[in-house]
């Protein structure tokens, strides 16, 4: 047992009180609060924890971890989606195998070092020689040792069928399909203290057909998996499905048998009145990405809306070509604050904690992770308010946001310090850095 003792604050994501903090056993697993005053009911190892604000580690819930390879790249450093995707999808078709395992430990590093324990992936690009594309994300997340929901994406819908991809990045149904049972029958881990799960994720309206929509659902109900997608990210979106399918975007949803708990969407963000309802009727669920749709210009989420309608809400860094980072507690702050412009002051930074652990954990479908409460996995960001940023400040949970912190000091999964000091230990992050920049610039150099 390990009593993580008298933290400066603590955001359980609940009601709980763990004002002395929280025990973890052995097994990995939280087993008892403590409140103001209390001490463990066993005797246990002690952690001090009075520098740090302990929070329940941070969920991504849409990131595209290839994408680090293209991070401000210059020809679309200043276009919205459209013609930034029609620039980068042939350079990201030249992706190789080891170039995406280095995108990966990258991504999944920085995301760590923010405080995320938890990152769902959409990965959809399958040119000649990645079919083992998503192998390579399973290694490279439990070499990390963190969590994943690694959704195997596609694209059928090429540029001479109407769609954005061009023709060498889409792959035919039956070998989607295929590689979709493969992936779960091998990796999928079902219930508590899963540390890889899988899911199904046709790309976007504009890159697939209905067809495999429609099949991909009845596949994910077979296998009791996640369904995931973009949509509702730009009006050019809402366009092609009016023209292309003669639907507005939650009808095309409901068309092709995804309108239902099962399915989380990237973005979400031009839904009109009726479709927010018709979603939080669904249970479907929406990924917020507030950094990526600023800097595309897509538009702001109503996330509080979404919420009020039974939608569950979490958060998401995006591709590392759109956002440009993968930080999730500066995520947590970009949406605290786009939230507020478009709802005012009043907008709570525990609401936007809420989104980034226990809305996010909903939106992966799980309820084991995301608070701090007993039988929950011991899954813990702890950080440190000693920078000059944070001098002057006074509310060590508002601190978090407010002052803009981008970096843990500590973080467990499933029991296990996995960020120690503000470092992954064994990682060589300079050589990370030396090999993965040379793959960015050999990629974009073709």
């Amino acid at each position: 047992m390990l009593w993580i003792k008298n933290p400066l604050g603590i955001f359980t994501a609940n009601d709980l009180d763990a004002a002395n903090g929280l025990v973890v056993a052995d097994d990995g697993t939280i087993v008892e609060l403590v409140p103001a005053g209390g001490r463990p009911s066993f005797p246990c190892k002690e952690f001090d924890a009075s520098s740090h604000v302990v929070l329940p580690g941070l969920i991504n819930t849409h990131h595209h971890f290839y994408q680090t390879l293209t991070r401000a790249w210059g020809p679309v450093a200043n276009v919205p989606l459209f013609p930034w995707l029609q620039n980068l999808y042939p350079v990201w078709a030249r992706l190789t195998p080891r170039s995406l395992e280095l995108a990966v430990q990258v991504a999944l590093a920085e995301l760590l070092l923010s405080g995320c324990t938890t990152a769902a992936d959409h990965h959809y690009l399958f040119p000649d020689g990645m079919e083992d594309a998503i192998d390579i994300e399973v290694a490279a997340v439990r070499s990390m040792g963190m969590r994943a929901t690694l959704t195997r994406g596609s694209m059928t819908l090429g540029e001479d069928d109407g769609g954005l991809p061009p023709r060498t990045t889409v792959q035919s149904p039956e070998a989607i399909l295929e590689d979709s049972e493969r992936l779960i029958r091998t990796y999928h881990e079902a219930g508590p203290g899963a540390s890889v799960q899988i899911a199904l994720a046709p790309c976007s309206p504009f890159s697939v057909t209905k067809e495999i929509m429609a099949e991909s659902a009845v596949l994910a109900e077979k296998h009791d998996v996640r369904l995931h997608t973009h949509l509702a990210e730009t009006i050019d979106e809402e366009d092609f499905c009016r023209s292309m399918f003669g639907l507005r975007t939650v009808d095309y949803l409901e068309s092709v048998g995804w309108l239902g708990p099962r399915t989380w969407l990237g973005h979400g963000i031009h839904f009109n009145n009726e479709e927010i309802a018709r979603l939080g009727a669904a249970g479907t669920a929406v990924a917020h990405c507030p950094t990526s749709n600023m800097r595309l210009a897509s538009g702001t989420a109503r996330v509080l809306e979404l919420e009020d309608a039974g939608v569950p809400v979490g958060l998401g860094v995006d591709g590392s070509a759109s956002n440009d980072a993968s930080n999730m507690i500066l995520e947590a702050r970009q949406a605290l604050y786009l939230q507020r412009l478009r709802y005012g002051a009043s907008v709570p930074v525990s609401r936007a904690l809420g989104w980034a652990t226990r809305g996010s954990a909903a939106v992966l479908g799980r309820s084991d992770i995301g608070q701090l409460a007993p039988g929950m996995q011991a899954d813990l960001a702890l950080f440190k308010l000693e920078s000059l940023r944070f001098s002057g400040s006074h509310d060590p949970i508002a601190a978090l946001l407010l002052c803009g912190a981008d970096r843990a000091d500590r973080v467990m999964v499933g029991g296990t310090w996995r960020v120690i000091d503000g470092a992954i230990p064994g990682l060589d992050v300079a050589g990370l850095i030396a090999e993965h920049s040379a793959a960015a610039r050999k990629l974009v150099a073709g």
